[in-house]
């Protein structure tokens, strides 16, 4: 198989990603070298900042349309969606090895990342958390391999994987729903931190509902990304169908958030004018109302301009949760106890590094891979 040749390998958007990438293997290569406390400006009220906030919990949540992709195709047999699970399966694939690189650089002993696939603690929420991304990341290395079995011209191998990919397909369903939803319940440890906007026991609930709804969102964002810079043409009726099934999603995390707000905290803490308040009002705002409110009208629903402006919208939202949840819902807490945090440029541009890498991957990908003959 040849390379795509209608995909320019360097261009000036790719030479900017580049140069980003090499400057945030730099920033890491400090961070290694002389810890966190250089690097970042993480403190005791806030160990985990930025880098975990958007790129760990954020990527997560982007990698979901991954999983739903698959069982859409490969378990429910709805083939309206096939011309797009190469593509939705690659960006869960660069979402969890993002979010790898992420937990790499963010953990205090950065080689001590492979100790809970040999010192076992089944007790831990975080055992279990790094448990799936091992096991998901493993998982999706699988589903992606034909692709690259294709490439090699292994046809053998290609239809070995082709015989176990419906096991693949639901074992990777099963650990992606837990591992949505127990990234959510880490943060169950910390009722008196967190603000009742955003704690509650269903908080991983929450999670998985809302990593749902990023991930038909991502799916159709990157869609049409690829089919106007990548050449790849897709049938609108996909984009039509995922945006329906973002409205029904948001629609249940509507009702969720609603609940928690009168039964765990109150409408007047969203208006309080707090740094709280505000940020659930703007996360609530952009990821979820104004997309419900778009969605609903069928003439909107069916316009692939606002449908990619609302994706846009719904990843923005979800991010915001990650950052909230992370980060914002314990402004009030942190302030009490005399801790501030806010991310350093180092920060910033490694995150900026890890991102520019995901995006080159998948470029290259599309020029190497046959991403879109399926």
């Amino acid at each position: 198989m040849e390379s795509n040749p209608n995909i320019k390998t360097w261009t000036p958007t790719t030479i900017v990603m580049v140069l980003l990438i090499i400057a945030g293997t730099v920033i890491a290569v400090y961070r290694m070298v002389m810890g966190l406390g250089a690097s970042t400006n993480l403190n005791d009220g806030y160990p985990w900042g930025f880098w975990l906030g958007l790129d760990v919990l954020g990527g997560v949540a982007m990698a979901a349309g991954g999983f739903i992709i698959a069982c859409a195709v490969y378990l429910f047999n709805w083939k309206k969606y096939r011309p797009i699970v190469r593509p939705a399966i690659l960006t869960a694939f660069l979402g969890y090895l993002m979010a790898v690189v992420a937990l790499f650089l963010d953990i205090g002993h950065p080689f001590r990342l492979p100790h809970p696939a040999f010192m076992w603690q089944y007790h831990s929420v975080m055992w279990v958390v790094a448990m799936h991304v091992i096991f998901y990341t493993t998982t999706l290395a699988l589903e992606f391999s034909p692709m690259l079995f294709e490439r090699l011209g292994w046809e053998k191998a290609r239809q070995a994987v082709g015989k176990v990919m419906v096991g693949a397909v639901i074992f990777g369903v099963m650990l992606s729903t837990l591992h949505q939803s127990s990234l959510g319940a880490v943060f169950l440890i910390s009722p008196s931190k967190m603000s009742p906007l955003w704690w509650d026991t269903k908080l991983p609930f929450h999670f998985l509902v809302s990593a749902v709804a990023m991930g038909l969102s991502m799916v159709s964002f990157e869609t049409m990304l690829s089919g106007k810079f990548l050449q790849h043409k897709v049938d609108k009726e996909i984009f039509y169908g995922l945006a329906r099934g973002s409205l029904i999603v948001l629609s249940f995390y509507l009702l969720l958030k609603v609940y928690q707000l009168f039964a765990v905290a109150s409408p007047g803490m969203a208006f309080d004018g707090s740094v709280e308040g505000n940020m659930y009002l703007l996360e609530m705002l952009i990821g979820v109302v104004v997309p419900i409110g778009i969605l609903s009208v069928k003439k909107m629903r069916t316009n692939i301009n606002t449908i990619f402006s609302v994706n846009i919208m719904v990843i923005v939202g979800v991010i915001l949760n990650r950052l909230n949840v992370c980060l914002f819902s314990m402004e009030s807490y942190n302030a009490w106890r005399g801790f501030s945090y806010s991310p350093s440029w180092k920060e910033f541009l490694v995150s900026l590094g890890v991102i520019s890498l995901g995006v080159f991957l998948y470029k290259m990908s599309a020029k190497h891979l046959p991403l879109f003959s399926h």
